[in-house]
């Protein structure tokens, strides 16, 4: 049976992609799901663990006026977190988590309030380039299924834009072959 982790090794590795993670409350889980799939070398560059907000800035670029306004827990956050992770790391893809598994708020922000961002070669999440993406989550649970959930989240935003990808490739080599339109 396939799991999220391997169907995004298996899109990638038949794409010559690569792919790089910024994670926040994961602490390191959607890496350890990437690696754990045979032939994840192949397209897995590396990870950002920037639990603490300071390292979101230094280390991956997020505006830190944007931080001090908003806090991590943040859509914008989020989208820029997988921006920077994909440039530091020269990536075709990148990926964040960021959110609250608890026990306690965290920047205003409720227990399982979750952001998850893609951001690809057509563009940046953040910007008005089309195709980048960010889910808003609320989960319930406790912290591990929180954390667990936010892991398969982020895996199933990124299948779906490799898959619009796919589709939308594969629509313009069949207009090719059919002569245009």
């Amino acid at each position: 049976m396939s799991s999220p982790a391997a169907d995004v090794v298996r899109l990638l590795t038949v794409k010559g992609a690569t792919l790089a993670v910024a994670e926040s409350l994961t602490g390191g889980l959607v890496a350890a799901q990437i690696t754990s799939v045979p032939g994840a070398s192949r397209v897995f560059l590396g990870s950002v663990t920037a639990y603490a907000t300071g390292l979101k800035h230094r280390l991956l670029g997020v505006d830190a006026a944007l931080l001090d306004a908003r806090g991590a827990v943040d859509a914008q956050v989020a989208a820029q977190m997988a921006a920077g992770v994909r440039k530091a790391l020269g990536a075709d893809w990148g990926i964040a988590t960021t959110g609250v598994a608890g026990p306690d708020p965290q920047d205003g922000q409720p227990v399982g309030t979750v952001f998850v961002a893609v951001d690809g070669p057509w563009g940046t999440a953040g910007d008005s380039a089309p195709g980048g993406k960010v889910e808003a989550l609320r989960l319930n649970g406790d912290r591990a299924e929180i954390r667990m959930e936010s892991v398969r989240s982020v895996l199933g935003l990124l299948l779906k834009e490799l898959a619009g990808e796919q589709t939308g490739n594969e629509r313009a080599q069949d207009t090719e072959r059919n002569g245009g339109f």
